[in-house]
């Protein structure tokens, strides 16, 4: 395994970490992986719901339109 060392940490941010490893009764270190393997090998999936609803609401109704093609076959008539 690798070693990671991190420098130039802010004094709060060492001081939520050491605070939330204590919540879990874990070492800084070991949560400071916890964290990492969380963000960087399980990110949260959207639901299709949330994707939609992240599209912006742009142009009209009659913008996105498909003109009939009249000499297309109808294969489902």
């Amino acid at each position: 395994m690798a070693n990671l060392i991190v420098r130039n940490i802010d004094d709060a941010i060492v001081k939520a970490l050491k605070q939330r490893a204590s919540h879990h009764g874990i070492s800084a270190e070991a949560e400071h992986r916890k964290i990492l393997e969380q963000v960087l090998l399980h990110p949260p999936q959207k639901s299709f719901a949330e994707v939609l609803s992240l599209i912006p609401n742009v142009g009209n109704d009659t913008d996105f339109e498909r003109p009939q093609d009249d000499a297309a076959p109808n294969l489902f008539a």
